[in-house]
Parts: structure tokens; sequence; C-alpha cells
């Protein structure tokens, strides 16, 4: 397994479809996503306030409160995003052996953040992404804002471990860090001994995953001085199915 510090940033956004295709992931940086989803570096700073206001994951199998979050749906069919009624979040144990199997129905996102300009053009672009990988087709989107915090002194972004979701393809939008340390990205091949360890930590990159092809976490988060307790890690999850969500059982 490669390990670098900086995430291995995709340099020639005319490969971005070629790379996922080739390894099944790609990472790029803030200015790359400004330039392929149409979203000024000021219209996705308007989205970053609202991961202030996360109530508490009430689901989390291990007893931790270190993970906030909020969940819609919406679907992708051209050039349109329809955001769908509000609904439970569901996983196989097949995907998440810790939380699978049971229907999570978290608070929606805010009208706020979904009617900001940059909202939409992050979802079209990311079905365009999802259509040349995989056909074109309209594509089920979840949408989930996580904050992991330092509450209990530790914070675990994925404690299901190495995980595959159940979807066409997975964005991971690092939204900020502050005061943590930890929280490194490893993404494996499903079915190969090849891997990659970076830490994501510029505002509004984005790691890209073929989820069929390959395998993600992230590590555990810890705050940087010992009597920190402010210290937490956000991120935007979105993620793209063919066909219906995955709560549809199909």
């Amino acid at each position: 397994m490669t390990t670098t510090f900086s995430p291995p940033v995709l340099l020639d956004l005319s490969t971005l479809d070629d790379v996922l295709l080739l390894q099944g992931y790609s990472v790029l940086n803030a200015s790359s996503v400004h330039a392929l989803a149409a979203c000024s570096p000021e219209s996705l700073a308007t989205l970053t306030p609202y991961w202030t206001d996360l109530p508490p994951d009430q689901f989390l199998k291990d007893g931790g409160r270190y993970r906030r979050r909020r969940h819609s749906c919406f679907v992708v069919d051209g050039g349109q995003v329809t955001q769908m009624p509000h609904r439970a979040h569901w996983q196989p144990l097949e995907y998440n052996a810790l939380h699978g199997g049971m229907e999570r129905l978290f608070e929606s996102m805010s009208p706020d953040l979904v009617s900001q300009p940059a909202w939409p053009n992050l979802l079209l672009w990311l079905g365009h992404v999802c259509s040349a990988l995989k056909g074109d087709k309209p594509w089920f989107v979840e949408a989930h804002q996580f904050r992991i915090d330092t509450t209990d002194g530790i914070g675990r972004p994925t404690p299901e471990g190495a995980h595959r979701d159940g979807v066409d393809m997975v964005a991971v939008f690092m939204v900020a860090r502050a005061g943590v340390k930890g929280g490194e990205t490893r993404v494996f091949e499903a079915d190969g001994p090849n891997g990659q360890r970076f830490t994501l930590s510029e505002p509004w990159s984005v790691l890209l995953l073929d989820d069929a092809r390959v395998i993600h976490e992230s590590t555990p988060i810890q705050p940087l001085t010992p009597d920190a307790t402010d210290g937490h890690r956000d991120t935007l999850v979105i993620t793209l199915r063919a066909a219906a969500f995955q709560a549809d059982r199909i």
C-alpha cells in the first residue's frame, strides 16, 4: 500500500473519466471542483456554515457521541435535480456490518442549504461523472452531512471499518477540519492487493470512488491537544445508485 500525507490529486482534469475507469478512484482539489462543477469558491463557501447545527446521530451502536449528521435524498435525471420526500437511510448487512439492516431516520438537510445555487450544480456534475463511468441513466442520490468530533476524546468517521456502500459511485467532500489529528483516508482494491493512504484536508476537495471496485475507510480522529474539546472533521458524502434507493431493497 502506498502512503502519502497529501492526497494524490488529479492534475489533468480531462483524464478524470479515464482515471476512474483505470483505478476506481480519483482525488480532485478544490480548484478542480470549482471548474468541473461550475461552483465558484464563494458559492461553495455558502454551504459550509450548515455544518454547525447538525443533530446527534442517535443510531450509533458503539454508544459513541462523536457523530452528528443530516440526510436527504434526490434524483438526478439529465439536467434536473429533484428532492424526494424525506425517507430513512437503509443499508444491507452485506455492506454495513455494524448498522446494516436498520432503518435510520435522520433529520433532513436544511431547505436553505439545498436552495443554494451550488447545491444542484454539485449533484448535476456528479451525475455527469457517474453516467460517464456507468452509462447515462437517472441517479438516485443520498446526501449525508457528517460532523465527527472529539467530545469523547476520539471520533470515528467510519465505525463500520473498511467497506463498500452498495451504490454505483461515492463522493467524499472534505468540508472542514479543525483542531484534530488523524482522519486518514484509505482506499483499497476490492479484489486486489493495491491501496493508497492519504489525508484529505483542503476544504471542498473530493475523493471520487467507483463503489463496485474499491473499499474505503477513514481512521479515527483525536484532538491536537489533550485538553481540547472542540475538534471536528466535517464531510459531505454523496452516493449515487442506479434503479432505486437502497431502502427500496431491490
